[in-house]
């Protein structure tokens, strides 16, 4: 999969390296008022690409973030749903019984 991604890469920067040279005419540019930016016609048309990508790049890694977090919020979940409960209450956790104690008693003979 990364051979894929790396081949990707190299295609759109020789596409974009193409495109550079094709336009590297020098343009002047009226900003405000009487300020004037000379530059190649490339650079203000990667500059707006790339402000335009902007919005969404930021957009895309808020929500990769937001389901990463949901993802491990539920894997959290279900370890803890799954966790095997420790041994079975014994006899010692119950409460005990009330345990009564003959108390000695007078008889009623009244023999001693």
């Amino acid at each position: 999969m990364q051979f894929l991604r790396t081949a990707w890469w190299v295609v759109i920067a020789v596409a974009a390296a193409l495109f550079f040279k094709a336009n590297n005419r020098p343009v002047d540019i009226k900003i405000w008022g009487d300020i004037i930016w000379s530059t190649k016609i490339w650079f203000p048309m990667l500059l707006a690409y790339l402000l335009g990508a902007l919005p969404f790049w930021i957009m895309a890694r808020a929500t990769r973030w937001r389901m990463k977090r949901k993802l491990e919020n539920a894997e959290r979940a279900l370890v803890a749903a799954t966790v095997t409960p420790s041994a079975p209450a014994s006899s010692a956790a119950l409460p005990a019984e009330p345990t009564t104690t003959p108390s000695p008693s007078l008889s009623a003979t009244g023999s001693a």
